[in-house]
């Protein structure tokens, strides 16, 4: 009989302000905490992106699982209601290095990680009624503020037509037709990504759950033990018994003790406008636009009731706390007002009414922490960014691998290296911002 081990928490999740997403939706009365002792088949720690795909997945693999998911805040507080609401079917970039067979192979398994998470929502989203505020499968467009940007895009374009993925150069006048500014020189549109509202997509999920599912939000996992006779999840005021816990946590996982010394803590960052008159800024009125270069400037527009918003997302910074505090967020905030006013010189005098942070957890070698890292514990941790289709496929995939079910998804998960360890904190923590800096420098106008 194997002896007993627990791997306590060492900090709880600490989000920070509302987010925008979460500010336009109408106030949700979250499901109760746990207070008592219950079982479980399974528990999954986490109901974000990665742990509500887990749960989901496991229900249409064996319906009789019981399944506990429990969450230390409120659904859509935490990062999966934070990003700014891409689902992204294709790799950011393979317009650079050598672009042979292996570089290939590469492309079409990041295709398939992505297009599996987004089939599964789009079940979600017929089989539930979900309407296009939630999920919206638009496409979506990149675009170029300089004429480096254009050569990117160009090139990008080939590549993917290479790959035998449809898409379509715009000039100026074309991107000015979707955006309604002149500020773009160029952009491609691809029709596979969808926009979706992040908050209210997980809200909506965990609304699906019924019996024998089990939701308890505000109920933080305080110590995991792990045992010849199953595992215990230790809670303020309960505990779950089950036979395996999902962690679904992703950068929290090393609060627990998992990838200690492998895990990165980036926050990306956003703004989003007061509302205006439709007609204030012309072009379409919803579109979501990524930039040319990476770490370059996200820009969506969404509509509503009160009319109109942009929201702009730029601006990655690093925090082995797994917090950013009010002094960053301003930080990226006044950023977020020269790229707004770069872009929309007309509307300049529009204010960001909301200002928000989400975390991701990245790996040196970008693979995820995946699969069991103790006894009875698999983990679907690290999302390397993307997280609305990676961490969505790494929750089917455990969830998968826990109940022996083989797919070509689970077979590209399960060829991942594991992560690389991190040089020692001071050289990790000054590495990384500087290398955060430089990327941001590269970006520019972009």
């Amino acid at each position: 009989m194997m002896a007993s081990k627990t791997y306590r928490a060492r900090r709880l999740p600490a989000h920070g302000v509302e987010s925008g997403w979460e500010a336009l939706l109408p106030a949700r009365t979250p499901t109760p905490a746990l207070d008592h002792a219950i079982t479980a088949d399974v528990v999954v720690i986490g109901a974000g992106f990665a742990g509500l795909a887990a749960a989901v997945r496991l229900t249409d693999l064996d319906p009789k699982l019981s399944v506990a998911i429990i969450d230390a805040d409120e659904i859509g507080h935490g990062a999966s209601g934070r990003n700014s609401g891409f689902l992204i079917d294709l790799p950011h970039d393979i317009s650079s290095g050598n672009f042979g067979a292996d570089a290939v192979a590469k492309s079409h398994n990041e295709i398939l990680v992505a297009r599996t998470a987004i089939q599964h929502y789009a079940r979600l989203a017929e089989a539930h009624g979900w309407d296009e505020e939630v999920f919206d499968p638009s496409g979506k467009y990149s675009v170029a503020m300089t004429d480096v940007g254009t050569e990117h895009l160009e090139a990008y374009s080939l590549q993917l037509k290479s790959l035998g993925e449809p898409n379509q150069l715009l000039n100026a006048a074309e991107v000015e037709d979707v955006t309604g500014t002149r500020s773009y020189k160029s952009g491609l549109f691809t029709p596979g990504a969808v926009m979706v509202q992040p908050t209210a997509l997980v809200r909506s999920i965990a609304d699906v759950f019924q019996e024998p599912v089990r939701l308890y939000e505000r109920t933080p996992a305080l110590s995991i033990e792990s045992s010849s006779n199953g595992c215990t999840v230790k809670t303020p005021k309960g505990e779950v018994r089950a036979g395996r816990v999902i962690l679904a946590t992703n950068g929290h996982a090393e609060s627990f003790g998992f990838g200690k010394g492998e895990l990165l803590h980036v926050f990306t960052h956003a703004s989003l406008t007061e509302p205006f008159a439709p007609a204030a800024i012309g072009g379409l009125r919803k579109w979501g636009a990524t930039p040319a270069a990476p770490m370059g400037t996200t820009v969506r527009r969404i509509n509503g009731p009160d009319g109109d918003r942009i929201l702009i997302r730029s601006r990655y910074t690093y925090h082995p706390t797994i917090e950013a505090g009010a002094a960053t967020i301003k930080s990226a905030g006044d950023l977020h007002d020269r790229k707004f006013a770069d872009r929309f010189p007309d509307q300049r005098h529009l204010k960001m009414q909301y200002r928000w942070a989400g975390a991701m957890a990245l790996t040196r070698n970008t693979v995820p922490l995946f699969g069991e890292v103790a006894h009875g514990i698999f983990a679907a941790c690290a999302c390397n960014g993307i997280g609305g289709t990676k961490s969505t496929s790494a929750g089917i995939a455990t969830a998968e691998l826990l109940v022996g079910h083989r797919s070509k998804l689970g077979d590209i998960f399960r060829s991942f290296e594991k992560p690389q360890t991190l040089p020692p904190r001071p050289f990790t923590d000054v590495g990384a911002r500087l290398n955060l800096a430089y990327r941001e420098w590269r970006a520019g106008r972009e």
